[in-house]
């Protein structure tokens, strides 16, 4: 049967097919890279070409979809729209082409108009742990299943046998404990197999999973475990970080004695017997599974809405919430993700620079479902040096690779050149999320990484354990802007009035259900906090917090943290707008701005972390000052431009401008345990310049 959609082919030669790469780059106006053409107009990045589309997993299910449904979609863009307008089709048709397994019985949504009352398959049964543990049938060859690099130089390897035979182990170990559907189990574990291991087992048995890292403070832990009642604490004897060895036993007898429940101890860079041995009911994981030889797994078929995992919003403003996200929502969307927007291949090597206190380890996991190589790395990024994770996915020929906006910045900065230095030949995807990826950060990627690499600056997060926007292979990539929307996502941008805009900033929003949409909030019976969180703004629409727009390619850039958003004069300025123009510059490290209450308005405040060798003097201050009005406009310009030593950001990387705001202005932090550095708060108390 023909194919009934096309995508239009192109015919400039610097498209290369199988590699869409677009060979030369010239400086741009601001400092930063651009491709061009013979005419000196501005081209994309990357783009892939005709053939090389039709290879996508992307491009076979548009037009699988197209055969079972019997549409006609002209183009990618008439296909997004079929996704939102016919989300149970579109759900369904992900679920088969995917081969999720599980029964998916004959109701694909209810209720759809109603964002809190819209039900996916409330007919079905599946499991999460059956989903990944399968595989896509890779796991039957020689491919690995997991592959470990620990900063103190430890490597593991586990074959696909291996998993299944320590989550069989687990398992059995888990129901002789009593653990059962709905328990929550807590692990405060590096980013290393046995954690894997460990989620797979609870999921098995329809318990709930949640983790942070190592690196959390007791209260921390406490903020967040102590809120939904464990029945089993794991954790590390120990960890590696910046080439020193973490002892964390005095933290874990301090965590027990407030949760008081059964603890197992991995062990990894410490003494696991001794420290179980100095807890009133902890063991080894030895010890938890010597009991138990490998069997048949077997998997509790539970409801699509089963909850899956228990994330924790950043907690700098508060307690951290306990958000509750589904098993069959999780793993549609991520299946979705990986499989069509990343076009990940079972068997392929993915990565992602992540903690067990992140959701992108949650996503990292996923690609289990795909029959992926999940490679896992905890450590520091820079030790010994920067060129760490490179040498990692030289070695293990990596072709998804995950890490952060900062990280490439720091790359950028650190004069590090992996294009140069490193086979990246494997690599085919560079996906970036934590913060909005600079406009330079696109062009250094590509300039300082690799030529022939699809950039997905990707963004979403905890909310939905996924992303509203990301990559797609079948789109080009332009300098400093998200390529598009999730396929089955509603996502939009909104003014205060409510009212959809183009070429203006505005909200963020999705205007229809979606599968990852959380359960719920734990410890919310009524919903008031999870309605509170995402629906006051605008009734039956989904409210993000992202400050974003909608650029002239279709792609969209974020701006920052609404709530962080900068009202001088009644208008609103997105905080990445300034980070894009003076975190360029070399004089500066990292920058934090914050809109400070001043004489009945708000005045813009800069704080700057110097490189070594520089000091904030009045030429630096005009120079900063001078790179923000020319690069943004007169209204970004600071007020005020304080230099400081250090500047406060969460485990998982961001800055904290909220708790900056709060400092500044005498207010109480809530939560100093959900930064890395709590520490750096107090550069921000009683600055003088701030008081004139």
């Amino acid at each position: 049967m023909a194919r009934k959609w096309t995508l239009s082919g192109r015919d400039d030669p610097f498209y290369r097919a199988g590699t869409g790469a677009i060979p030369d780059l010239e400086l741009g106006a601001e400092g930063g890279s651009m491709r061009r053409n013979g005419m000196g107009e501005e081209q994309p990045l990357w783009d892939l070409s005709e053939d090389a589309r039709q290879r996508t997993p992307l491009h076979h299910f548009i037009g699988w979809c197209a055969e079972r449904y019997g549409r006609t979609f002209s183009d990618y863009d008439a296909f997004y729209d079929w996704s939102i307008t016919e989300r149970g089709d579109f759900w369904s048709a992900v679920w088969d082409f995917c081969g999720v397994r599980g029964e998916r019985g004959e109701r694909a949504l209810v209720k759809g108009d109603d964002m809190l009352g819209a039900r996916f398959f409330p007919d079905a049964r599946l499991n999460f742990a059956e989903n990944l543990l399968a595989g896509q049938g890779a796991a039957a060859g020689p491919t690995d299943a997991l592959v470990f690099r620990g900063e103190d130089k430890v490597r593991d390897r586990w074959s696909w046998d291996r998993l299944r035979a320590e989550v069989s182990r687990l398992q059995q170990a888990m129901v002789a404990m009593g653990i059962v559907k709905g328990d929550r189990i807590a692990a405060m574990m590096p980013n290393m197999p046995e954690t894997v291991a460990c989620m797979l087992a609870a999921a098995s048995l329809g318990a709930i999973w949640s983790s942070c890292s190592p690196d959390f403070g007791e209260q921390g832990v406490l903020d967040r475990f102590g809120q939904i009642d464990p029945s089993l604490f794991i954790t590390c004897d120990g960890y590696w970080y910046n080439g020193k060895r973490q002892d964390v036993s005095e933290k874990v007898r301090a965590v027990h004695a407030v949760l008081k429940t059964p603890v197992l101890v991995v062990p990894y860079a410490g003494d696991a017997d001794a420290l179980a041995a100095s807890l009133a009911n902890g063991r080894t994981l030895k010890a938890f599974t010597a009991p138990y030889t490998a069997m048949d797994l077997r998997f509790e078929p539970l409801p699509f809405s089963h909850p899956l995992y228990i994330l924790f919003s950043s907690g700098t403003t508060g307690v951290p919430k306990c958000i509750v996200h589904s098993a069959g929502g999780t793993l549609l969307q991520h299946l979705k993700e990986h499989r069509l927007h990343c076009s990940l291949e079972p068997g392929e090597k993915l990565f992602y620079f992540t903690t067990c206190g992140w959701m992108m380890w949650n996503w990292l996991v996923s690609g289990l479902a795909v029959g992926a190589t999940l490679c896992l790395y905890d450590g520091s990024p820079f030790a010994p040096d920067g060129n760490v994770l490179f040498d990692y996915a030289q070695e293990e020929k990596i072709a998804v690779f995950g890490t952060s906006a900062k990280y490439i910045d720091a790359l950028r900065k650190s004069g590090i050149l992996p294009i140069e230095s490193h086979d990246l030949s494997a690599l085919r995807l560079l996906a970036s999320t934590g913060s909005p990826l600079s406009p330079e950060g696109f062009s250094f990627v590509y300039q300082g990484i690799s030529r022939d690499v699809h950039l997905a600056s990707i963004s979403g997060g905890t909310d939905i354990v996924s992303c509203f926007v990301l990559g797609n292979p079948l789109k080009p990539v332009w300098r400093g802007e998200i390529q598009g929307p999730g396929l089955g996502l509603a996502v939009d941008v909104w003014n205060d009035e409510g009212e959809p805009v183009r070429g203006q900033k505005g909200e963020l929003v999705c205007t229809r259900a979606f599968p990852s949409m959380p359960v719920m909030f734990w410890n919310d019976p009524d919903g008031a906090k999870y309605r509170a969180a995402y629906f006051e703004r605008f009734p039956n629409v989904w409210c993000h917090g992202d400050f974003a727009e909608w650029t002239e390619h279709g792609g969209m850039i974020i701006h920052g943290r609404s709530d962080a958003t900068l009202n001088p004069g009644g208008v609103r300025i997105g905080t990445a707008e300034i980070y894009n123009q003076v975190e360029q510059m070399p004089e500066v490290a990292e920058a934090i701005c914050i809109g400070q209450d001043w004489q009945d308005d708000v005045r813009i405040v800069l704080f700057v972390r110097l490189a070594k060798g520089h000091r904030l003097d009045e030429g630096l201050s005009q120079a900063i000052r001078a790179r923000i009005r020319s690069g943004a406009s007169p209204r970004h310009v600071p007020a005020k431009i304080v230099e400081v030593e250090d500047i406060p950001r969460t485990k998982s990387g961001k800055i904290v401008e909220l708790a900056v705001r709060d400092v500044v202005h005498g207010r109480v932090v809530k939560n100093r345990e959900a930064l890395a550095n709590p520490e750096a708060l107090d550069y921000f108390r009683n600055i003088e310049e701030l008081r004139n």
